[in-house]
């Protein structure tokens, strides 16, 4: 059995559990620990279960919860080389440290924690700063602490790699990141394509969403809306570029003209609150997909930012 979840999709933040027969994926964590795990146990998910995160790249609303969250559970991070520099940056940008000091440091802080209890307790208080709660003799946060993992392993784009039973293919996305990537997952012969954070639908991005059970595809903004919108003109000349994100209409092209119609299951993700309506994206989503909709293909569904969708079972 796999099961698809999304905890939810948004520029407040993004997180989705993909569960195999022995693998459950945290796919991007851009909410904090305690909503995570809170969103989780709503959607009848087992944070205890999970074999690690895995991080499309280093922005905010896909990153924010991944330090508290990976610590807590003691799992690993997956990144690739670029984002993870990103990453580091991002959260510590005044630490200087060379990749050897801290592959060092890395190294210190594995041999310590194995004299810690191997029990994780999921169910205590996090910190409501989302910082980790090592402190030194004075009382403050442990220098270098935020950017502490349990276990980092790196991937590249175009390369096919496992977790546990989970196979996963990654692919390099037009985003104004330092290495995004979307996926392409596989377990029990059910395939899972993801993909958000698009400036548009490059070649390699359109080949690798082929053949799927399950698409979940962005559909960000609504051109008017965002055009006519709160945001300023510098920001929304970056949404509409072509490292910013995919528009209703450009989703609703891939859909109409090269999408294979093979998905059991379409969803529609990263909805932006102020420059979208669910009914616009639906709209666009169910007349580029015509008549292949039907109870056993192309079912649509959106995802929100405020509660987890229901689970969906293959």
């Amino acid at each position: 059995m796999v099961r698809f979840t999304v905890l939810g999709s948004g520029s407040k933040g993004n997180a989705t559990v993909i569960t195999s027969g022995k693998t459950s994926l945290l796919v991007d964590c851009g909410f904090s620990c305690r909503e995570i795990l809170r969103r989780m146990r709503e959607a009848g998910e087992d944070p205890e279960k999970l074999s690690g995160i895995i991080v499309t790249h280093e922005h905010a609303d896909h990153v924010s919860g991944i330090s508290v969250t990976a610590r807590k559970l003691k799992i690993p991070v997956y990144f690739t080389e670029g984002t993870h520099k990103a990453w580091k940056s991002w959260i510590e940008p005044s630490k200087q440290m060379s990749r050897k000091q801290w592959l060092e440091e890395c190294q210190r802080r594995a041999e310590a924690r194995l004299t810690e209890a191997s029990s994780v307790d999921i169910s205590s208080e996090e910190p409501s700063n989302d910082e980790d709660s090592s402190r030194n003799a004075a009382g403050k946060p442990a220098k270098h602490e935020a950017s502490w993992l349990p276990a980092v392993e790196y991937f590249e784009a175009g390369e096919e790699f496992s977790i546990g039973d989970l196979k996963v293919r990654a692919f390099t996305t037009p985003h104004d990141a330092a290495d995004p990537v979307g996926f392409v997952f596989e377990a029990e012969g059910v395939r899972m394509g993801y993909a958000t954070d698009l400036g548009y639908m490059p070649p390699n991005v359109k080949a690798q969403l082929v053949g799927l059970d399950l698409l979940l595809l962005e559909s960000n903004h609504d051109l008017e809306m965002l055009r006519d919108g709160p945001y300023p003109w510098s920001v929304k000349q970056r949404v509409m570029s072509r490292v910013g994100h995919l528009s209703n209409d450009a989703a609703a092209e891939f859909l109409a003209s090269e999408y294979d119609g093979q998905a059991r299951q379409i969803i529609l993700a990263h909805l932006s609150e102020k420059n979208n309506l669910p009914e616009l994206a639906r709209i666009a989503a169910e007349r580029a997909l015509a008549e292949r909709m039907s109870l056993t293909g192309n079912q649509l569904q959106l995802a929100g930012q405020y509660a987890p969708l229901t689970p969906l079972y293959f």
